[in-house]
């Protein structure tokens, strides 16, 4: 298929074998160390692209964000500009966070003043998490697909494991045990707390 215009989306597309099952290639995911699963596995067949995409939660707006309406409370830690909030469903990790803009912005349309902001603003949430101490990193990682608000994610793994390294620890936060509920609550206070310690409110 030969695409024409050098600004159709489908240019990305027609290479792509919709509907066939790829194979997995040795050195792919599957074969490393670190991957969580092991046995016999296969490739789900490519579905056809769908165009145009549908709209993510949010993309009209703030009046129907349901992260713009969230109360303070609902989050970890929040000042004027920003909020950081934990990972709703259980999981077997030190910590999983968001990072967003209190209003309603995706990255393409943050203004400045808070981009400017947005690099400080994660350092100083990665310094809360690793002052828990046991913390071996924390991966930040923005996706997006879902919602247009900007949030990224703050995931941390555990000191020593390294079985959880890399691009696959997300995969493993699907399969751990999840943490202790008073360990988690004491996790988020604490981090509530280090934040809040160079300004904004602490709510966990």
């Amino acid at each position: 298929m030969i695409i024409e215009n050098p600004d159709d989306p489908r240019r990305f597309l027609a290479h792509l074998p919709v509907g066939e099952r790829l194979p997995i290639p040795e050195d792919a995911a599957p074969s490393w160390s670190i991957f969580p699963y092991e046995g016999e596995l296969t490739v789900r067949p490519l579905d056809a692209a769908e165009l145009p995409e549908p709209d993510r939660h949010g993309e009209a707006g703030a009046a129907e964000c349901h992260e713009c309406r969230r109360p303070d409370e609902d989050f970890v830690w929040t000042d004027e500009h920003w909020r950081l909030k934990a990972f709703d469903a259980p999981h077997g990790l030190p910590a999983v966070l968001f990072l967003g803009p209190r209003d309603h912005h995706d990255l393409m349309d943050l203004p400045p003043a808070r981009a400017v902001e947005l690099g400080p603003m994660l350092q100083r949430a990665e310094r809360a998490i690793l002052a828990l101490g046991g913390i071996g990193r924390v991966h930040v990682n923005r996706w997006g697909d879902g919602a247009a608000h900007l949030h990224l994610w703050l995931i941390a793994r555990p000191e020593g494991q390294r079985q959880l390294i890399g691009s696959t620890l997300a995969l493993w936060m699907d399969l751990l045990p999840p943490l202790p509920d008073e360990l988690r609550a004491d996790t988020l206070h604490r981090i509530a707390t280090a934040m809040a310690a160079d300004g904004g409110t602490a709510h966990a």
